[in-house]
């Protein structure tokens, strides 16, 4: 099981959110090259990044530093937040980004996320968050009517296999994650699932590491919180899933 530590940007910081919301935000760094250096330098070969610029406003004005990580910091990156059409797509693969993730569009425009699976592949991920069950969008300010594990079927249908879900209601809360609603959004839809949301704990990424090798399709595991407010340290949750 892979660990991502987490980078969410806003005006070029690294900051985290609580559930979602920009009215509460705790910024950690104004590097975001020396934090993504940091986990490259404790052992991690992945990065995730979440542009909430992007995502709340679907305004690229953190490309450049997404740039500078991808130029001085070999890691695997994947980008999400903000990402509508193909031309932004495109631009953060030119970037050097791995893989973008899908999110609001995989709702408004499943059209487009086929296109993009077509022409990109793999580099091409969807990130359903979710509210007690139901998808939200737009860095997750509105909900919708539709249940996370349809859309997560409906994105299969259409060549997608990663998902990253994320249970809302965790993110930032330091509460453990959702494992009964990931293992179930796994089983139902066949893809491979990147837990998101609420991982605080060692245990956490044990108990998903347990689902992981009884068969469940759960790939990795997002971290972000636990490591800024220094519940663990990187090195042993590389460890932890090893």
């Amino acid at each position: 099981m892979i660990i991502y530590p987490a980078i969410d940007l806003k005006d070029g910081k690294v900051v985290r959110l609580l559930q979602g919301r920009m009215e509460d935000v705790t910024v950690y760094s104004e590097n975001p090259v020396a934090v993504a250096a940091d986990f490259r330098n404790k052992g991690t070969k992945y990065l995730h990044v979440v542009d909430l610029n992007g995502a709340f406003s679907g305004k690229a004005i953190n490309d450049e530093a997404i740039r500078s990580i991808v130029q001085n910091v070999p890691l695997q990156i994947q980008v999400g937040g903000g990402i509508r059409n193909l031309n932004r797509i495109e631009e953060l693969l030119e970037l050097g980004v791995a893989r973008v993730i899908l999110g609001t569009v995989a709702v408004r425009d499943p059209k487009l996320v086929a296109e993009a699976v077509r022409k990109y592949g793999e580099k091409i991920i969807v990130g359903i968050d979710a509210r007690d069950g139901m998808v939200a969008v737009q860095g997750w300010a509105e909900g919708t009517d539709l249940k996370a594990e349809e859309l997560g079927c409906a994105m299969k249908e259409v060549g997608v296999s990663r998902i990253v879900f994320t249970d809302i209601s965790r993110d930032g809360m330091m509460s453990g994650p959702n494992i009964d609603s990931t293992v179930r959004m796994a089983e139902t839809t066949g893809l491979k699932v990147i837990a998101s949301g609420g991982i605080s704990t060692l245990t956490d990424l044990e108990d998903l590491k347990l689902q992981a090798k009884s068969g469940i399709s759960i790939e990795g595991a997002i971290v972000g919180k636990a490591l800024y407010s220094g519940a663990f340290a990187l090195e042993e949750a590389l460890e932890a899933v090893r």
